[in-house]
C-alpha cells in the first residue's frame, strides 16, 4: 500500500472486529476509501465490500482491492509484470514535471515511469485488469520517490530510496468474496451513498483542510494521464483550485456530515475521526446521537496515535530550512459506532483488546 496520511493500517483489526460484532449481514460500504486498506481487509475477512472515494487513484486502488478477485486477473497481471519490468526509460510528461521541474523522483525512474504509463494506455486493458496494472505502479512508485509521504513538497536532498530503481510488483489481489463481487464507484460520497445499500457503513471523512487531491496530486495525473498545466514548486494540478470538496471546509463540515449520515443506507454505522478534525469527540457523539429521530445508539472507542512523519519533524520551508516547532507527536483516534440498538453487550469485551482504549455508550463518562 503506498505511503498516505490519515491511513488506517493499525486501526484495522478495531474496525473489523467492530464490523463482526455490529453487522448482521456480510455486505460493508466503505464511502471514503481512499488505499482501499480498510476496503480490502473487509474483503479478505469474507465481506462483499462496496468502495467509493472521489479521486480517480483512490477507485483505482479500490477497482485493484476490492473489485477485482483473483481468479480474473492475476495470470494477466504477473504477465504484465514481467513485460513491464523489462521496458526501457522514455523520458516524457511524468520526467519533465516531477523531476525535472520538481524533484519528486530521480530521472531515470521517471523515465521508467513514463514509458510503463503509455505501456498501459497502449494496452487498452479492460477496467479490473488496468486498476491492478496501475496500482502496481503507483506502488513502485512510491517506493523510490523523495518525500515524507506527502506530494506537498519533496525532501531537500534526494531519499536513499529514490536511488533504488523502480519495479514492478504484482499486488495482493484477494479471491472474490462468498457474498459477492465488490463494485466501486467514484463519485462525490453525498451522490454515492444515495445509491449504495449495505448490512454496515464505515465512514472516514476528511478531518480538516488539507485536500487528499492535493497531497495526492502526483497519484491523481498518474491515473488519469491527462497531462494537466500545473503551477508551483510541487507542480500540482491545476484543478486542484477548483475541485474542492465541502468536507475540508470548517465552517461547512457539520452540515455536510450530518446530510451524509441521514442518507446513509445501512443499519449500522461506523465512523474514524480524530482529536485534531473539526468536531471533537462531544460534537461527533451529539451529532451521530441525533440520527434516526434521537433513536440511535453510540458507543465510542477510543486509541492513541501516532502521528505521520510530516509532524514529527517540523515545518519546513520551499528551501528545505526548518521554519516551525513540532508542537505534539501523538493524537486520539476515535471509533464511533452508532446503530438502533444498542450494542454495549456486544462491543464490552473490545474495551480491553487495547491499553489506551475506552468503550463509551451514548456519551457517558463511565468506563465499560
Amino acid at each position: 500500500m503506498i505511503k498516505y496520511i490519515g491511513s488506517k493500517r493499525t486501526l484495522i483489526p478495531l474496525i473489523l472486529e467492530a464490523v463482526r460484532r455490529a453487522a448482521s449481514g456480510h455486505t460493508a460500504l466503505d464511502l471514503f476509501s481512499g488505499t482501499a486498506r480498510v476496503g480490502h481487509a473487509l474483503k479478505a475477512a469474507g465481506y462483499r465490500v462496496l468502495a467509493n472515494d472521489h479521486n480517480a487513484y483512490a477507485a483505482a486502488l479500490a477497482r485493484c482491492y476490492v473489485q477485482a478477485d483473483a481468479e480474473d486477473t492475476l495470470d494477466d497481471a504477473r504477465k504484465l509484470v514481467l513485460e513491464f519490468n523489462a521496458l526501457k526509460g522514455s523520458p516524457g510528461y511524468f520526467t519533465e514535471t516531477f523531476c525535472i521541474k520538481s524533484r519528486f523522483f530521480q530521472p531515470k525512474n521517471g523515465e521508467r515511469i513514463d514509458a510503463i504509463r503509455e505501456a498501459i494506455a497502449a494496452k487498452g486493458l479492460e477496467p479490473e485488469l488496468e486498476a491492478v496494472m496501475l496500482t502496481s505502479l503507483m506502488e513502485a512508485a512510491d517506493r523510490v520517490d523523495s518525500t515524507t509521504g506527502l506530494q506537498m513538497a519533496y525532501l531537500k536532498s534526494w531519499a536513499p530510496r529514490s536511488y533504488n530503481d523502480l519495479e514492478l510488483r504484482v499486488p495482493n489481489v484477494l479471491p472474490r468474496a462468498k457474498p459477492g463481487k465488490g463494485r466501486v464507484t467514484c463519485l462525490d460520497a453525498l451522490e454515492a451513498v444515495e445509491s449504495l445499500e449495505a448490512d454496515v457503513a464505515y465512514i472516514d471523512p476528511p478531518y480538516n483542510q488539507h485536500s487528499y487531491l492535493g497531497n495526492y496530486h502526483i497519484w491523481e495525473t498518474l491515473v488519469r494521464w491527462d497531462k494537466p498545466e500545473t503551477y508551483g514548486i510541487a507542480c500540482k494540478r491545476i484543478d486542484i483550485r477548483q475541485r474542492q470538496s465541502v468536507f475540508n471546509s470548517r465552517r461547512r463540515f457539520a452540515d455536510v456530515m450530518r446530510r451524509l449520515l441521514a442518507s446513509v443506507q445501512a443499519p449500522v454505522i461506523i465512523v474514524s475521526f480524530n482529536n485534531e478534525g473539526y468536531l471533537s469527540r462531544e460534537e461527533m457523539e451529539a451529532l451521530l446521537g441525533s440520527m434516526w429521530q434521537g433513536q440511535g445508539k453510540v458507543i465510542t472507542l477510543e486509541r492513541d496515535f501516532k502521528r505521520y512523519v510530516g509532524a514529527q519533524i517540523g515545518i519546513h520551508n520551499p528551501r528545505g530550512e526548518k521554519v516551525g516547532a513540532v508542537s505534539h507527536l501523538g493524537n486520539k483516534e476515535f471509533v464511533y459506532i452508532l446503530s438502533r440498538e444498542d450494542l454495549t453487550d456486544r462491543l464490552g469485551g473490545m474495551a480491553v483488546a487495547q491499553d489506551s482504549q475506552r468503550l463509551l455508550c451514548g456519551g457517558a463518562r463511565a468506563e465499560v
